[in-house]
């Protein structure tokens, strides 16, 4: 166990480059596939995943890591269990926010912005592309749903598999995408003396993306 004293001493002066207003590129969405394409090459463990943030109807903020599977003009989309904790969230509320961590790059990036549903055609192209495994599982577990036990989860894969041997496995109707679609994209390099660049973007009612630098 760390100490107050310990954790309090925590820190690390970031200082492998700066981010300048000129290095952007006028779209949010080509910065952050060139961000991510230097975060894969760099060998980044799971480049992709991204905390997001959702809220209950009491007001209460949840966040948990999930994997970006698609991004394009649309924005970022991620496949899961629309009846897990963060389905009902998002049908309450369909606004939500991720964060990309890539600390080795002493890199993140900041989304907020509104959320729908994929078509069905795109969630079964893509659960169709998962590992069979995957796919059963997505039969398997009744998401954020309260579990006896380990056995009974595996008691629940293995009757999904008996289900379907032989078969193609269907798209679950409680299984698909959701696009969050951005309304600011920050980006956020580590600098020395905690004096962090950090330039948001902001999409306009026109469509177009004001960009602007924050104070650390």
């Amino acid at each position: 166990m760390l100490t107050s004293e310990q954790l309090a001493s925590l820190r690390r002066e970031y200082s492998l480059r700066p981010l300048r207003r000129a290095d952007l590129d006028p779209e949010p969405i080509a910065q952050f596939n060139s961000w991510l394409k230097e975060a894969h090459e760099a060998e980044i463990l799971e480049p992709n995943g991204m905390t997001l943030s959702t809220v209950d109807p009491s007001g209460q903020p949840w966040s948990r890591t999930v994997l970006l599977k698609i991004c394009d003009e649309r924005g970022f989309t991620f496949f899961t269990n629309y009846e897990s904790g963060k389905g009902a969230q998002l049908a309450a509320n369909p606004r939500a926010a991720l964060t990309f961590w890539w600390g080795a790059m002493e890199r993140q990036v900041n989304v907020t912005g509104s959320v729908t549903k994929s078509s069905t055609e795109e969630s079964a192209q893509y659960f169709h592309s998962r590992p069979l495994t995957s796919q059963l599982g997505a039969w398997a577990s009744l998401q954020s749903s309260v579990v006896n036990d380990r056995a009974q989860l595996e008691r629940q894969f293995e009757e999904a598999r008996v289900r379907f041997e032989g078969s193609e496995v269907p798209l679950p109707s409680h299984w698909g995408g959701y696009c969050l679609h951005p309304q600011t994209i920050e980006f956020w390099q580590g600098r020395r003396s905690r004096l962090h660049d950090r330039l948001r973007y902001t999409r306009m009612p026109a469509g177009s993306w004001r960009i602007e630098r924050l104070s650390p």
